[in-house]
């Protein structure tokens, strides 16, 4: 399915350079990808999920396994955010070149802090919208599973969705990823947004998205928040 969707909009497999792993389910890296024989490709993933790269096959020669920024083509910045999604987590990225910016999120448990920082300013930003809570309520799925989606370690609804892109203040286009095809529409998706200046789009699993130009950044990632030191005086405020 990846090499016809890539083939639709032109370009073959085998001009692929990187890969970047946010996680290892299933319906996000292929083990069928290990049996292209594409030996040139180098695979990227959070030093967290070695175990998970080494149980999808993945020759050791070919994967990058990092817990600090990187490069790629020693002209695009990467950094990365760490977030709650099942067991092993979740990475989201933020790549940037001297003229573009883009940052991508999904299967997030929650939109953090460390999230909004990290992504914050970026120029397109794709990002998960995966659930309407009234769907997925209504719906026949399991209640193990919706508790799943819902509580804290699966997804982004689409009103989490709208909250996490007015906190990052993307430049310009955002691409919502993701969306339940049983728990979910487009249209709700887009429905969230409603008043955003940016422009919406929502994407599906089965059929390529147009090509979209990738937007400069607006502003810097945030620093990460410093925490507070104990004092051994008493503040003023504290006298009672």
């Amino acid at each position: 399915h990846t090499r016809r969707t890539l083939a639709d909009l032109g370009i073959r497999f085998d001009q692929v350079d990187h890969i970047l792993v946010t996680h290892f389910d299933r319906d996000h890296f292929s083990t069928g990808w290990q049996n292209a024989k594409l030996d040139r490709i180098t695979i990227h993933a959070h030093a967290e999920h070695t175990h998970a790269a080494a149980r999808a096959g993945i020759r050791p020669d070919r994967l990058n396994l990092f817990d600090r920024p990187f490069s790629l083509w020693d002209r695009a910045e990467v950094t990365f955010a760490r977030l709650a999604h099942d067991n092993l987590g979740v990475t989201a990225f933020r790549i940037e070149t001297r003229c573009s910016s883009i940052g991508f999120a999904t299967d997030l448990g929650r939109a953090t802090d460390e999230l909004t920082n990290a992504l914050h300013g970026v120029g397109t930003l794709a990002i998960e919208s995966n659930y309407c809570p009234k769907l997925q309520i209504e719906s026949n799925r399991p209640e193990f599973l919706k508790r799943r989606i819902m509580g804290g370690s699966g997804h982004l609804s689409n009103q989490q969705s709208a909250e996490a892109v007015r906190a990052i203040s993307p430049a310009g286009p955002v691409v919502l990823l993701h969306l339940s095809r049983q728990c979910n529409t487009p249209e709700l998706a887009r429905e969230a947004h409603t008043g955003s200046q940016c422009q919406i789009i929502t994407t599906d699993a089965f059929q390529p998205t147009d090509w979209i130009r990738i937007a400069p950044r607006f502003a810097d990632p945030l620093p990460e928040a410093v925490p507070a030191q104990p004092t051994l005086f008493a503040i003023d405020g504290d006298r009672a």
